[in-house]
């Protein structure tokens, strides 16, 4: 009982002994040496920020031609002769939007039907855009006129050149791709 009325008196003077320990001394001669004596070195010269290239962007161009990795269409050569001389594509007809695109670089992407029964086709094209279509609408650089729409794909009637100075109907389909 007696020792706990000296406790907060032996407190005190600890803390007074530890202040005093950390006291103010003129022993600062070898950092004040030392500080002065790395600010007298002769400084190293700083290096020049490294040259930066502008950024040359490339055009990938080939984004619209078949991909090397599908089989390549087979066009079925007509009979020597044989040539129909009514299938020609419409001059004067005015092109759609999707005929700008390569018909490899478009996708069905799934199908849509609106309150008057039409299945349309949701095409997406190689910019990312989708596209509906129906039975009617063109798409793809030769002439290609869809002639039928079903849920799992688009069947394309194409109008190229037979190379023999006409032309020749090939189908072609647009199947649907699931996402991985």
């Amino acid at each position: 009982m007696m020792f706990a009325r000296f406790i907060p008196f032996v407190s005190l003077l600890a803390g007074v002994l530890l202040l005093t320990g950390c006291g103010r001394g003129d022993d600062l001669t070898d950092l004040k040496r030392w500080v002065a004596e790395v600010q007298a070195r002769p400084r190293p010269p700083i290096e020049p920020l490294p040259e930066f290239r502008p950024y040359e962007s490339f055009s990938y161009s080939a984004a619209n031609l078949r991909s090397p990795f599908e089989p390549p269409v087979e066009v079925k050569p007509l009979a020597a002769g044989s040539s129909n001389k009514d299938v020609k594509p419409d001059p004067h007809r005015v092109r759609e939007y999707l005929e700008d695109f390569s018909f490899d670089a478009l996708q069905m992407v799934g199908t849509i039907t609106r309150d008057d029964g039409i299945l349309w086709a949701l095409i997406s094209d190689s910019e990312g855009s989708i596209h509906r279509v129906k039975i009617g609408n063109y798409l793809g650089r030769n002439h290609g006129r869809i002639i039928e729409v079903s849920e799992t794909a688009v069947n394309v009637i194409e109008i190229v050149v037979d190379g023999k100075g006409g032309y020749v109907e090939r189908p072609r389909s647009l199947t649907l791709k699931l996402p991985k």
